[in-house]
Formats: structure tokens, C-alpha cells, sequence
């Protein structure tokens, strides 16, 4: 069972830190800096967990995942949101909150954050294998 995570955030360091703490895990790793390229990894065939960014210029999180559901590709992955945006948008929540298994925030808890990853790849494996 190959275990996948993609995280899609515009700052290097959080990709270089959570890419070295989710390869100890043994997991598969992909990291992108925009919602654009999550969307072309996701079209190439990634399915697994992707952990999105809010904050990104050009296509932010919210976007991302709103083009993710329309263009079909829900079915391939599960999303959890990390952001540094301490509060919700209730707006963007009502409408695309139900394609979101979590909500973290930065700083980032990286035992819950494994907690959680964890938990989701289990399910989306039972699921989609």
C-alpha cells in the first residue's frame, strides 16, 4: 500500500519541512507551489492526500479546490487545508468546506498533522483499493 501526500503551499520552507517529516513517515511526496500544478499532478494521475495552502497568489486554496471539484477530480483525493489564516472564511467554508476532511493551522502541530494524515490515507486506501 503506497502511501501519498502532495503539499501544495507557496513558501519553500514549508515544503522542504513537510516533504523531510512525511518521507520519515514513508510516504510518497510531491510538493507544488501553486494550485495550478496541484491541478496538473492531479490530471497525470496523483491520488492520495493533499494538504493546500490558502494563501498562494494567483489561484489561492479556496480556488483550487473549487476547480478540483469541477473539473471532476475529487474522486482521487482527500484534502486537508493548512494555513496560516487564523480564521475561517464561513463563506468559502459553507460552500466547499464538505470536500475538506481538516483544517489546520500554522503553526503547524506536526504530530497532529501526521495524526491526521495518517487517519486519511487509511480511509482513502480502504476506499479506492
Amino acid at each position: 500500500m503506497e502511501k501519498r501526500v502532495m503539499i501544495v503551499d507557496d513558501e519553500p520552507d514549508v515544503l522542504t519541512s513537510l516533504k523531510t517529516v512525511f518521507e520519515h513517515q514513508e510516504y510518497d511526496v510531491i510538493t507544488v507551489t501553486s494550485g495550478d500544478e496541484c491541478l496538473k499532478e492531479i490530471e497525470k494521475g496523483f491520488k492520495g492526500i493533499v494538504l493546500m495552502d490558502l494563501m498562494m497568489p494567483v489561484m489561492d486554496g479556496w480556488d483550487t479546490i473549487n476547480e478540483i471539484v469541477n473539473r471532476g477530480l475529487l474522486k482521487n483525493v482527500e484534502i486537508a487545508i493548512i494555513t496560516g489564516k487564523g480564521t475561517k472564511d464561513f463563506q468559502k467554508m459553507s460552500l466547499l468546506g464538505s470536500y475538506v476532511f481538516d483544517y489546520l493551522t500554522k503553526p503547524l502541530d506536526i504530530d497532529k498533522l501526521i495524526s491526521v494524515v495518517e487517519k486519511y490515507s487509511r480511509y482513502f486506501h480502504s476506499r479506492y483499493n
